[in-house]
């Protein structure tokens, strides 16, 4: 008699990114979004309320975010 084994399929495991919110500080992980703008869309933002950093470096929503990259992303407030 042969022992039959059932197939399981490991865990989908995605890539992360570490996200600060700025004003307020919090800082999350979550799964990455492709491009700045896919991230700008999850949070609710439009591309003219935000500014997104990587590395000190202002990004414009058509580039690439890397698996585990750390981004900020700075709400742009006017007073007036």
């Amino acid at each position: 008699m042969t022992e039959q084994t059932t197939f399981q399929p490991k865990p989908r495991s995605f890539p992360t990114i570490t996200l600060e919110m700025q004003p307020g500080g919090c800082i999350s992980t979550i799964e990455r979004p492709k491009t700045v703008r896919q991230l700008l869309d999850r949070l609710g933002y439009l591309e003219e309320t935000a500014l997104v950093i990587r590395d000190g470096t202002l990004l414009t929503p058509d580039l690439a975010i890397q698996p585990n990259d750390s981004i900020i992303v700075r709400e742009v407030t006017s007073r007036g």
